[in-house]
């Protein structure tokens, strides 16, 4: 299983209902296909860069998962296929470096605190040692 990014900006004109039901639909569609979902971030309507398909504005959100290599070409046919979806991009995270990268977004999605590497302490010796070269 390979670590994986998706973000697909939908229609505005798209009713909270609909645009539940796509979100639904393409998180139906990892799943069903053997990938697991790790977190999910909405991020709501927001502007355009620019104009795509005479839309100003269109309604954002990713997904984090795990799937197959083989799954993604089933995935972004059916991004192309569904006319409410604007734009679409996925993410694939190949090394550790990646990897690590993937895990510390999903953590922020989740807003859970990132872990912070410890640095050792001083121990009393050390402390001392640099206060008698000073005098």
């Amino acid at each position: 299983m390979k670590f994986y990014e998706t973000m697909f900006i939908l229609k505005p004109t798209l009713v909270e209902e609909e645009i539940k039901s796509r979100i639904d639909f393409f998180k139906d569609i990892i799943t069903k296909n053997g990938g697991t979902i790790e977190t999910c971030l909405d991020m709501g309507m927001r502007n355009l860069a620019y104009e795509i398909k005479k839309n100003k504005r269109g309604y954002y959100f990713v997904i984090y998962f795990k799937a197959e290599p083989s799954f993604i070409l089933e995935l972004e046919r059916n991004y192309r296929i569904n006319e409410e979806i604007l734009r679409f991009i996925v993410i694939k995270y190949e090394s550790k470096k990646e990897q690590k990268a993937w895990q510390s977004l999903v953590n922020k999605a989740n807003n859970k605190p990132e872990p912070k590497p410890q640095k050792p302490k001083k121990t009393e010796i050390e402390e001392k040692e640099p206060a008698k070269e000073a005098e």
